[in-house]
């Protein structure tokens, strides 16, 4: 039988949202439980790996040495893909406490969103901080909550100091779904599928003669298949000329590597 959050994956969609499906996340909760009533939503970052879209995403599903699995809820990837990894309760909370309600694990939805908290993987992806933002208004606004009840794990967490996830500044997040469900900030836009140039926007999974031409300018073996190790080269590339590292070939990019000769 389903758990009682399936409900995420029409919301979330119908937010404009990407949205992977993880087999079995109907009927997955920690200890084969259900949730209570959805009061709010708890932010995290994983403190994953530094390359990849969702590297943390099996820990997620299965959890830790230290903490049985699912971890959370929702994944969500560096490439603003929502990853749905459980609709029944997760151990993503711990003891705190949040407008007046202790039971984090219970009536809080958790999404852990892919960032290693560190110094070396900001700025966050563009279509990541929005993805999260739109993601947590659909939320919210489903369950008839407004934005107060969006807090991030550090500010939940009891004692004090216990945990510091997420690195963003959690009132400028509540100001961003604020302004998401009071209709001043605009739909989601999708990327465009090519850039003015004509190129296609390019990302992970994609087989296509362009990715050729995109692998010899970021010095990756030309097989025309973007897979794992050319996503991480088009992230180090993104850093490196201060693009947002999404691992996506759009436009902005590819205004870039255009300056690149290929030697």
């Amino acid at each position: 039988m389903s758990f009682r959050l399936t409900w995420m994956l029409t919301v979330l969609k119908n937010a404009g949202l990407k949205v992977a499906e993880v087999d079995g996340w109907q009927d997955r909760g920690a200890g084969n439980q259900d949730v209570g009533p959805t009061m709010g939503v708890i932010c995290h970052h994983t403190a994953g790996q530094r390359n990849g879209n969702m590297p943390s995403l099996h820990t997620l599903i299965h959890g830790r040495s230290d903490l049985s699995g699912p971890l959370a809820q929702l994944g969500l990837a560096r490439d603003g893909t929502y990853y749905l990894v459980a609709a029944g309760r997760c151990n993503h909370a711990g003891k705190g406490e949040w407008e007046g309600i202790t039971s984090g694990n219970t009536n809080f939805i958790g999404i852990e969103a892919e960032n290693t908290g560190e110094r070396d993987d900001t700025p966050w992806p563009d279509i990541q901080i929005a993805a999260y933002h739109h993601g947590v208004a659909a939320i919210l606004k489903h369950i008839g909550r407004g934005p107060a009840f969006c807090c991030g794990h550090r500010e939940y967490a009891l004692p004090k100091g216990r945990k510091d996830d997420p690195d963003f500044d959690m009132v400028q997040f509540r100001a961003a779904v604020k302004a998401i469900l009071d209709g001043t900030t605009p739909p989601l836009v999708p990327i465009p599928a090519s850039s003015p140039s004509g190129r296609k926007t390019l990302r992970r999974g994609m087989v296509d003669p362009s990715v050729k031409i995109l692998q010899a300018k970021i010095g990756v073996s030309p097989d025309g298949d973007f897979g794992p190790a050319t996503e991480a080269a088009v992230r180090e590339f993104q850093r490196n000329h201060g693009i947002a590292p999404d691992g996506i070939v759009g436009p902005k990019t590819w205004q870039v590597l255009d300056t690149v000769r290929i030697s």
